[in-house]
């Protein structure tokens, strides 16, 4: 605790002033958070703050951080170039945030001044707790970047490169925690006295454990996992005695509302639906299965729960499980889209399921319910097409920061109607009903941003955001979208 006070004294946090007339000072507490790496206990102790109003206290309070998709695209870029990804850890990094407004905040408890017990601190700089806090902080980093030669993603604000010669350096923000890696070294030991040259900083060495996922650098490219957090899982369950299964869902799993059955725990089932999905930043095997008990959550029932637990059975069986980035393999971008057709047993709807491709590596995946109930096969896997097509635009512009263009993306699809309906530009009766915003691919197939490929069914990757299998078709699925154990 004297070591937080000691590191507000240093950054000039506050100041301890009288309370003006008619203000009302935000209380303090401490709160203590235990957080783990994956070789177990780092401590933080952090005082945080609350009670503000909207308007009085703060303002904006947006700020961005990188999503788990940019940060699986920064390692699929670095595997493929072939440099070592770096991590930064930027120490009491909100409390270098400058605050515009007027806050006042009444002293910490157990730590008032005696001489001065009814005078409260006003802050220059950001403190935990504050909601504009991490909106600050990424104002001061991302000011401190520019200036030193960076330019920040004309798509993901949170990517900030800088470019010599034929040398690229890559730099990624989760908040205090920053990767960043380069085609020379020499830029990375020099990134690294930019950020010391303001901040205090931690260095971490080469990137092992960063937001739940480890990440092992190897010379032949990198393995993406969770293990750890798979097995804290099983654990906090109490999963890690049962039994295994080779598949998260059986085929006919039959999972409907069920009103007859027995109520269980509606905190405990959307709690650890809750775990798994965090598990998806590393696992699309289980993709589909959690978004199918997912919709179970506001009156969970025992069959439900008996299929949650399967997925944490089929865990336990297979914790190593995850995402290889071969350093050998091509970086072309290529897409997969597929649907099932009125799968869900509630209101009819498809499914839709996209995944998004780097030479042979998996770093983005869609498993979504359709907002509209499809009439056929065709419309479903129109709609599924025409979400996929969005995601590519999207993927296509954040490639652009790393200096690729790949228009003209290949996009899989195995239904021939589909591709008919795509590339006919005339409406007609089976296609008029379809919601306009879907009909956009259409221009895109038009102007050469996407190009479309029939794929046959077996060899739809996507197909496994879409549906169940069998144990042995579902791990052909596995191994293609180039998921290992090792």
């Amino acid at each position: 605790m004297q070591e937080e006070l000691s590191q507000f004294q240093k950054l000039h946090v506050w100041d301890l002033v009288d309370l003006p007339s008619g203000v009302q000072p935000i209380g303090t507490r401490w709160v203590f958070k235990c957080k783990t790496d994956d070789h177990h206990v780092v401590v933080k102790n952090k005082a945080k703050g609350f009670y503000q109003q909207e308007g009085l206290d703060y303002k904006e309070v947006y700020a961005p951080f990188a999503r788990l998709e940019a940060i699986r695209l920064f390692l699929a870029y670095a595997s493929y170039v072939g440099f070592k990804v770096h991590q930064l850890y930027v120490k009491s990094a909100i409390l270098y945030g400058k605050v515009h407004e007027e806050v006042y905040v009444t002293q910490p408890p157990s730590f008032e001044d005696p001489h001065n017990i009814n005078k409260v601190y006003k802050l220059d700089k950001a403190l935990y707790g504050l909601h504009q806090a991490p909106r600050a902080w990424y104002e001061t980093l991302s000011k401190h970047l520019l200036s030193n030669g960076f330019d920040h993603g004309q798509i993901d604000s949170t990517l900030f490169i800088r470019k010599v010669g034929g040398d690229i350096l890559l730099v990624q923000v989760y908040v205090d925690d920053i990767i960043f890696g380069s085609s020379n070294e020499e830029m990375c030991r020099e990134f690294e006295q930019v950020m010391k040259s303001k901040f205090e900083m931690s260095n971490m060495g080469e990137l092992s454990f960063f937001l739940g996922l480890q990440v092992s650098q190897r010379e032949d490219g990198i393995y993406l996992h969770q293990t750890k957090y798979v097995q804290d899982i099983l654990s906090k369950y109490k999963m890690n005695d049962s039994s295994t299964y080779g598949t998260p869902i059986p085929v006919n799993h039959g999972l409907h509302s069920d009103k007859d059955g027995k109520d269980v725990d509606c905190k405990l089932y959307r709690g650890m639906i809750g775990s798994l999905m965090y598990l998806t930043a590393s696992r699309p095997d289980i993709m589909f299965a959690i978004f199918l008990c997912s919709r179970f959550q506001s009156q969970p029932k025992e069959s439900h729960m008996i299929a949650v637990k399967r997925i944490f059975r089929y865990l336990k069986g297979k914790p190593r499980l995850g995402l290889w980035y071969s350093k050998q393999q091509s970086f072309d971008f290529k897409a997969y889209t597929d649907s099932d057709y009125g799968g869900c047993n509630l209101d009819r709807k498809s499914t839709s399921g996209g995944c998004q491709f780097l030479g042979d590596r998996l770093f983005s995946w869609q498993c979504k319910k359709q907002s509209t109930v499809s009439v056929s096969t065709c419309e479903a896997e129109y709609i599924a097409a025409a979400s996929g097509c969005s995601q590519i635009l999207w993927i296509q512009q954040q490639l652009r920061d790393y200096s690729l263009n790949f228009t003209g993306t290949p996009l899989f699809i195995d239904n021939n109607a589909t591709m008919s309906i795509i590339n006919n530009p005339v409406k007609h009766s089976k296609t008029k009903h379809i919601e306009i915003r879907h009909h956009f691919i259409r221009d895109c197939a038009e102007k050469h941003l996407i190009e479309l490929v029939k794929v046959h069914t077996d060899d739809n990757f996507a197909d496994l955001f879409t549906k169940a299998f069998d144990r042995t078709l579902f791990e052909h699925l596995v191994n293609l979208i180039g998921m290992f154990n090792t």
